[in-house]
């Protein structure tokens, strides 16, 4: 009799897919491949048990449940939010790297939870710009050390019942992230890189780790950079909520509030209801879109 279950790996033709705390090795029939169909890692499936004497048990995948989404990178599917992951200091987050995430995951539609890590290093002020410069952001601000368990909690809860992508730049702390929350993970921690304070990329494939109850992590390669090929230079500014409150009273209909007159964003900016951080950030990556030469296909 078939059984349902979620793929958590797949590796050289194989499937790992995790049942009712059982882990079988699985292949897919043939079938997927005339229908032009490809398992991926997060698809819930059905499998037929074929032995249950080897170790791991063995099955095949039979069926594929119907997808709630997929990302390409990661080659993932039916992640439920994103764990943004970026260190408070050492290294200190790039505010520019962080705002591509925030607008990579909205573009995508899966809601983003952003968590600040190594806040044991961190000064009360750094924190407190952090929160100024995201607190109208749009997404949930955790503040953690992956060396305080009782920090942990927060994450714990945000976590539990559901399938997320945990991604960011390298030297985040994102292995030792996963360390604490899956401890069967062992994965391996990236020491800093001395000249630019840059984590090693310890990340080479994906993998659903089980972290409780109906509660999976995808972890994901470090980034160092990341462009935004889906987003419009004029449509940049609805990806900056706290933009949207003072952009009806903008003089004209679109305004980019850039050199516009009578830019109510601006001058929200310059009473310091903007953060200058995040309007910089905006003008920047708008500038490098706008020059982007267009792809025709």
């Amino acid at each position: 009799m078939p059984v349902t279950g979620k793929i958590i790996k797949s590796i050289a033709g194989f499937y790992e897919v995790y049942s009712g705390g059982t882990i079988y090795r699985c292949r897919a029939k043939g079938v997927f491949r005339a229908l032009k169909q490809k398992p991926l890692v997060g698809d819930d499936v059905q499998i037929d048990i074929t032995d249950t004497v080897s170790e791991p048990k063995e099955g095949n995948v039979i069926a594929l449940l119907p997808r709630r989404n997929d990302l390409i990178r990661p080659n993932v599917a039916n992640v439920d939010q994103a764990l943004l992951l970026f260190a408070i200091t050492n290294p200190a987050p790039s505010c520019n790297m962080l705002d591509r995430f925030l607008i990579s995951m909205e573009l995508r539609g899966i809601p983003a939870i952003l968590c600040f890590n190594k806040q044991d290093l961190a000064i009360a002020d750094q924190i407190r710009e952090l929160n100024e410069v995201y607190g109208n952001c749009g997404c949930r601000l955790l503040f953690i050390s992956t060396r305080n368990p009782e920090s942990m909690d927060a994450v714990r809860e945000v976590l539990r019942g559901r399938t997320t992508v945990v991604t960011g730049p390298s030297g985040a702390g994102k292995s030792s992230l996963i360390n604490f929350l899956c401890p069967g993970a062992k994965m391996e921690t990236g020491e800093l890189s001395r000249k630019i304070a840059r984590g090693k990329n310890t990340t080479r494939h994906v993998e659903l780790l089980h972290a409780g109850e109906d509660t999976f992590l995808v972890d994901t390669p470090g980034f160092t950079s990341l462009y935004l090929q889906d987003v419009e230079a004029d449509h940049l500014k609805d990806y900056y909520p706290e933009f949207t409150r003072y952009a009806k009273d903008c003089r004209f209909q679109g305004c980019n509030h850039l050199m516009e007159p009578d830019c109510a964003v601006k001058k929200a900016l310059r009473n310091g209801e903007i953060s200058r951080i995040r309007y910089t950030s905006y003008t920047e990556i708008y500038a490098e879109l706008k020059d982007r030469k267009a792809v025709y296909r």
